[in-house]
């Protein structure tokens, strides 16, 4: 079932607005974890883990994102 544009906006938002605070506050806690595991963890190490986390939250939801910017689609040119 595909997401109509204006269900696609108000997602995208849900998205930035609560899911994506929540995955950073988990990347922290999982760095902070892997930190105190493995003492002297490198610094290189907790970059990559973050540009991991960084890049891999958005794959799912790549599709969601698609074309939010762009005018709606639906809405003729006279309306604009």
């Amino acid at each position: 079932m595909a997401l109509g544009y204006k269900a696609r906006k108000r997602w995208s938002l849900v998205v930035l607005l609560v899911a994506l605070p929540a995955w950073i506050v988990a990347a922290v806690t999982l760095t902070d974890w892997l930190r105190a595991r493995y003492e002297g963890l490198p610094m290189l190490v907790e970059l990559v883990v973050f540009v991991l986390l960084g890049v891999v939250w958005v794959l799912p939801l790549k599709r969601l994102f698609l074309g939010v910017g762009q005018p709606d689609p639906d809405e003729g040119p006279d309306r604009r």
